[in-house]
């Protein structure tokens, strides 16, 4: 089992920054996929951003070159820097984690509680 704690999620004006933050904790053999996705309301949930353990990234059309997705395998955690923000990045933003609970092949979802990501224009 894993869990997902999320941080870092605020109100910035657009043009703006963020830094949010996900740790992982708990009992598993391994985490594959660390990512974020976001859901706006109204919407369905889109994929923002994702790592896998070895460093491929992969991004979103709509925040690449704005977004950077970052990863320390040390302490399980995955970052995203958002940039240049704008007033359609406003959504709830959670964490996703594909993880082997131990050495079988078979991989689980987890997901943090989400975190509110607001820019005003």
């Amino acid at each position: 089992q894993v869990q997902l704690v999320e941080s870092g999620g605020g109100l910035v004006q657009a043009g703006g920054s963020l830094r949010l933050s996900c740790a992982a904790s708990g009992r598993f053999f391994s985490i594959n996929q660390m990512g974020w996705y976001r859901q706006a309301p109204g919407k369905q949930r889109e994929l923002v951003a994702g790592t896998t353990s070895g460093g491929t990234t992969n991004y979103a059309d709509s925040v690449k070159g704005r977004f950077t997705i970052s990863r320390d395998n040390a302490k399980n955690t995955v970052y995203l820097q958002m940039n240049s923000l704008r007033p359609d990045d406003t959504a709830v933003y959670y964490c996703n984690a594909k993880a082997q609970n131990d050495y079988r092949p078979a991989e689980f979802n987890y997901w943090g509680q989400g975190t509110q990501v607001t820019v005003s224009a």
